[in-house]
């Protein structure tokens, strides 16, 4: 399996004025559910390069605990993605329900975290980027661009990190489910 990251977007693009923002459509989850995973691809690296700034920061302040914590969570997702994959209960709630399945892993790493004392490290080197990950990806609106290239990353034609994350949490827009399976039968 080829991974390559995915190209850094113009700042000017990942966050312009208000007109390419917009509040999701609360009552149809799918088509939010869309627009997240749609963004997330498309402007994985933004996200990365805006996260590791945050976590230069709290690393810097506290190297230690955010060393910890990043285990941790590391750990803990590892733990949830392999039992989900073992537990059909899991796993259907991995699919189903993404967003809970996420604040699970994040309240278990926040236990085990509170028990070595670095809570705030974890609230703010870790927690808080995956927020802002999150709202971005919830109000930016897709481009025909942004549309375009996550079709080559769900049908396969590139391999990126955020892809492959999506792809343990069973998360990919509707339409890619659909060409993928499409793709496994032609190629079995």
């Amino acid at each position: 399996m080829d991974v390559s990251l995915a190209p850094l977007r113009a700042w000017d693009d990942f966050f312009p004025g208000s007109d390419r923002f917009s509040r999701p459509d609360f009552t149809d989850i799918s088509k939010w559910n869309n627009r997240v995973v749609s963004n997330l691809l498309y402007y994985q690296t933004n996200y990365l390069v805006v996260a590791a700034m945050m976590i230069s920061v709290v690393g810097f302040l506290s190297p230690f605990n955010m060393i910890l914590g990043g285990i941790v969570v590391v750990l803990v997702f590892t733990g949830f993605v392999w039992a989900a994959h073992n537990k059909d209960v899991l796993r259907r709630m991995k699919k189903r329900y993404p967003t809970t399945f996420v604040m699970v892993v994040m309240l278990a790493s926040y236990f085990l975290i509170s028990m070595f004392g670095g809570v705030m490290v974890f609230v703010f080197g870790i927690t808080f980027p995956l927020l802002l990950m999150f709202i971005h990806a919830s109000l930016r609106l897709r481009n025909l661009k942004n549309k375009l290239e996550n079709k080559m990353e769900g049908i396969g034609l590139k391999r990126t990190p955020m892809g492959i994350i999506l792809d343990a949490l069973e998360q990919q827009e509707e339409s890619f489910n659909k060409i993928s399976d499409y793709i496994s039968k032609v190629k079995e």
